[in-house]
């Protein structure tokens, strides 16, 4: 049985990258303060995942002037968006043929 799916994205799957454009999927724009936070993560690895997303077409990077400061600003492409979507059914149907495979094998004690 194969496992591996056509829509794997194995440049997304990286954990954080993964993390970052999941966070970003039911939002607009997110703040890079809160994709910190909630990655729990510093400013500088987190500057150089987005970097890398942004550099591949996955999100978009927006600098904006706040009160106290500018704000970094990143949302998910459309391209972006299709290819999480694409990679999200991919990790469930390589699950769901592992479960089915697990399920047709059985175990001797």
């Amino acid at each position: 049985m194969e496992l591996m799916d056509s829509d794997f994205d194995e440049f997304l799957h990286a954990p954080a990258r993964l993390t970052i454009v999941a966070l970003l999927a039911p939002a607009e724009w997110a703040e890079f303060g809160f994709l910190r936070d909630s990655i729990g993560t510093s400013d500088s690895a987190l500057s150089k995942q987005v970097s890398a997303l942004a550099a591949e077409g996955y999100v978009d990077v927006r600098k904006q002037a706040g009160t106290g400061g500018r704000r970094t600003l990143v949302r998910l492409t459309p391209w972006g968006r299709g290819a999480f979507v694409r990679h999200a059914s991919a990790l469930e149907r390589i699950a769901a043929a592992a479960r089915g495979a697990r399920a047709g094998h059985s175990e001797e004690v």
